[in-house]
Formats: structure tokens, C-alpha cells, sequence
């Protein structure tokens, strides 16, 4: 979504991804955990890519090519700038001095670890800015203030400052109308302004939080846009991280019901960013998406299901207790039953796959029955063979398709055989060996063996 205010307007949004994260207690910078298969910072680039954002600058830590790398896999031409120190958020923003010295319209600066920020928020604060505002600050009622700054609002409305919690008057605590960090500024002043944020504090650091005042002070209109609190909350450890995943998971959910997709137990559904399903899909309980699902009109997901890379063609059925691996596609009409994995295959047009089998790099022609058991032997320990069965064949269950091997079109292949040569089309293959009884035998085993214990 792109709204008309993007057009010919110029807009540099500045992500700041420098933190080092601490409390999240990993190897992994704060800003690539993921969301919903996605990092954070990638929801947030996505985020002011949807806004309309010309250019994007994402400010990192020293030495983390690790993020600036993961910001080129979201957007290639992303500008990476460093801050060698950290000397607090206005610091950071005047690390991409080089790019707000190009000249824009607008400058937004955005937070890597606020990933649930929408597209329509910071288009909300690019429009703020088009009513002659030369700073906006987002903000959010809180539920509990402890701890966040205050929006101090001057008697026309408009934003006189931002207040930290520790320097509040009691008064001022008493607001719940409070900083959400994320700030958007005229492009033609932003330089002006951030320039002149000191760092006359405690902490001895440059805050971005200072920049309302100091508008204000040089006769610019400082204003507050307001979001909802769930969608400002930010990351700082596991337990957030988790919050984020739920908040997130209930937003893509939503969304897919919205558009015709039923979930008979939403909260056991749980949806890859990238998802996508057609409307009159039911998914059942306990169903996981990875990455680069689609599901066609009509299809169905039985419960216990997992997919990662795999087309469901119109009206077909997988699980439950399926697996569908990457390269996996499924035809209109296809079946893929309990316990059965497929993986780099294609089942055309009604297809069926029932149950407790494995098919991988595989092409399975339309109506055709693969048995219980069945196995394609795919793979030697160094390379990957392929198996294809034709249109209509029967393999019968607990088969093992030894590949490269073609099954022709219409061909029966007896249940229990190793097939290890090609099978023509229309005829019977039966390989396995030839069944032997000996009357008697077993009563004799046994008398022998209970002498010999006896013994």
C-alpha cells in the first residue's frame, strides 16, 4: 500500500540496528531474530518499503557485517552506515549524515527492534509531516507508563516535548500518553535539528527524544500521531521476543480468515510471513508453515501437518500428519495422507498418496495410487536420482522405487516389490521373491527349542 503522498515526495527512512542486545542472551544480534520466518529488522525495512520509503540507510554496530548483510538480502541497494560508538539515538541517526545531506522531503527514523510497526503507521507520520509539521514523534496510551517517557503537550496540541520517566515531575507521570520512540522529520530541517541535540544529560548521550523541543524553539510545529500500544512494543529478550510472535501470529491469522480462509483453532496455526492461501482453504489445529507455502483455492490442511517450500494445487488434501518439503507440488485434487513426506515432487491432478510413504524427487502422473510403504530410493550417499511414475499406474504397497527408474503410464506394480529397471506402460512388474511354505515346520521349531532350554 502506497498512499498518494509518496508520489513525487522524496523519503529516506533511517533504521537504527545498532544495539548490541545483551539481553537477549545470544550469538544471534538482537535485530535477526526472527518473527514469523522474517528478522526483525527485515519486518521493519519491509514495513517502510510498503510506506512509500525512496531510500533506506540502516545504521549498524562495529563490525556487524552480519546485519548489514541481512539488510542487503531484504533490500540490495540498502545504504549501510556504522556507529562507532554508541553515544545514544541522535548519535546514531547523524551516522547516515552522508544520506540526509542528499536531500529528501522527509526523514523517518525507525527502530529494528519495534517489528510490529506497520506499513500504514510510518505512512501516517509521512502525511503528519505534509500538514506543514516540521517533526513528528509517535506515541502510544499505556497501559502501565513506569518507565517511558512522557508526551508533554503544549495548549494548541501540539508536541512542546518529551520527558524520560526519571527526569518527570509527579504530574507529568500521571500522563499515559507516551514515547514510542520513532520519530519523522521534515528532510529540509532534519539536519538543523539533529545538529543542535546536545548532550547535557546524566548519561552524557545525544537523544533523539530532544528534537520535539528544539523545533519548537526555533518556531517549528512539533506533533504527536498516536498507535496502538501492542503495535509500538519492543524487543529486548526472549520473553518479548515471544510476545512479538504471538502479536504477530494473531495479525496473520486475521488477516488470512478475513480473506476466506477458515482455521477451526487459529491459535495452533502458525503462519511463515510469507504465507499464502487462497480463500475457502480449511486448516485444521496444529498446522505449521514455513517458508514459500502457497495453498490453492479449496485445498484442505489436516491437523498435525508441516510445510516448507510447497505448492497445494486447487481442492487437493494434505495430512494428517503429513510432510511437504521444499519442491513439493500438489495437483487439483491430490491426496497426501498420514504420515506420508514429500519432498522436490510433483503428484499431478488427483494423484493419491495415502498413507506411510516417501516420495522425493519424484513426478507422480494424475490418478495415480501410490501404496502404503512405498519408498523412492532417491539417493546413494552421493547423488539424488529421479523417479517418475505415469498417469494412472498402481503401486502397490510397501514398494521400494529403486531411481532413476520410470514407471510407465497405467502399469500395476505388485505390493511388496523392489523396482529397479524401468516398468512399461500397462503391464505388471512383480519383484520380489517367490513364497516357500514347509507344513509342519513351525511345531517342530518350537519342541526343539524347548528341549534345548530344558536342557
Amino acid at each position: 500500500m502506497i498512499a498518494a503522498i509518496s508520489s513525487g515526495r522524496r523519503c529516506l527512512a533511517i533504521v537504527l540496528a545498532a544495539g548490541e542486545g545483551t539481553r537477549m542472551k545470544s550469538a544471534l544480534p538482537k535485530v535477526m531474530h526472527p518473527l514469523a520466518g522474517r528478522s526483525m529488522l527485515g519486518h521493519v525495512m519491509s514495513a517502510v518499503l510498503e510506506a512509500g520509503a525512496s531510500e533506506i540507510a540502516v545504521v549498524v554496530g562495529p563490525g556487524r557485517d552480519d546485519v548489514a548483510a541481512e539488510a542487503r538480502a531484504v533490500l540490495p541497494g540498502a545504504r549501510i552506515f556504522e556507529q562507532r560508538e554508541r553515544l545514544g539515538t541522535a548519535h546514531a541517526v547523524l551516522a547516515a549524515r552522508e544520506a540526509i545531506e542528499q536531500g529528501y522531503d522527509e526523514v523517518v527514523v525507525a527502530f529494528a527492534d519495534t517489528p510490529l510497526l506497520t506499513g500504514a503507521t510510518f505512512l501516517a507520520m509521512r502525511g503528519a509531516l505534509d500538514a506543514g509539521v516540521a517533526v513528528v514523534a509517535l506515541a502510544f496510551e499505556a497501559e502501565d507508563p513506569t518507565g517511558y517517557g512522557r508526551m508533554i503537550l503544549a495548549g494548541d496540541g501540539a508536541l512542546a516535548a518529551i520527558v524520560e520517566h526519571k527526569d518527570a515531575t509527579a504530574e507529568q507521570r500521571a500522563l499515559t500518553l507516551c514515547n514510542a520512540g520513532l520519530i519523522a522529520l521534515d528532510g529540509r530541517r532534519a539536519l538543523d535539528i539533529l545538529s543542535r541535540i546536545g548532550n547535557a544529560n546524566a548519561q552524557r548521550e545525544y537523544y533523539l527524544t530532544d528534537a520535539p523541543a528544539i523545533a519548537r524553539a526555533l518556531g517549528l510545529r512539533a506533533a504527536v500521531l498516536t498507535a496502538p500500544e501492542a503495535e509500538v512494543q519492543g524487543v529486548n529478550d526472549r520473553v518479548q521476543l515471544a510476545r512479538a510472535e504471538a502479536a504477530l501470529q494473531a495479525r496473520l491469522r486475521e488477516r488470512a480468515m478475513r480473506a476466506g480462509v477458515t482455521m477451526i483453532d487459529p491459535a495452533t496455526v502458525f503462519l511463515h510471513h510469507d504465507t499464502r492461501i487462497a480463500r475457502d482453504v480449511t486448516i485444521e489445529p496444529n498446522v505449521w508453515f514455513g517458508p514459500g507455502v502457497v495453498i490453492e483455492e479449496g485445498g484442505v490442511i489436516h491437523a498435525f501437518s508441516h510445510l516448507e517450500g510447497a505448492h497445494v494445487g486447487p481442492r487437493a488434501s494434505v495430512g494428517p500428519f503429513a510432510r511437504l518439503r521444499p519442491g513439493a507440488q500438489l495437483g487439483e485434487k491430490a491426496k497426501v495422507g498420514n504420515f506420508v513426506e514429500i519432498k522436490a515432487s510433483t503428484l499431478g491432478k488427483g494423484a493419491k498418496v495415502s498413507h506411510l510413504t516417501y516420495i522425493g524427487d519424484a513426478s507422480v502422473g494424475a490418478d495415480a495410487n501410490i501404496g502404503a510403504g512405498t519408498i523412492t530410493c532417491n539417493y546413494d550417499g552421493y547423488a539424488k536420482f529421479r523417479t517418475v511414475i505415469g498417469d494412472g499406474a498402481f503401486v502397490g504397497s510397501n514398494s521400494s522405487l529403486v531411481a532413476p527408474v520410470t514407471i510407465g503410464e497405467g502399469a500395476y506394480i505388485g505390493s511388496g516389490s523392489v523396482v529397479t529397471k524401468d516398468v512399461e506402460p500397462g503391464s505388471l512388474t512383480v519383484a520380489r521373491a517367490r513364497q516357500s511354505s514347509y507344513p509342519g515346520w513351525a511345531a517342530a521349531f518350537r519342541a526343539r527349542k524347548k528341549a534345548e532350554k530344558k536342557g
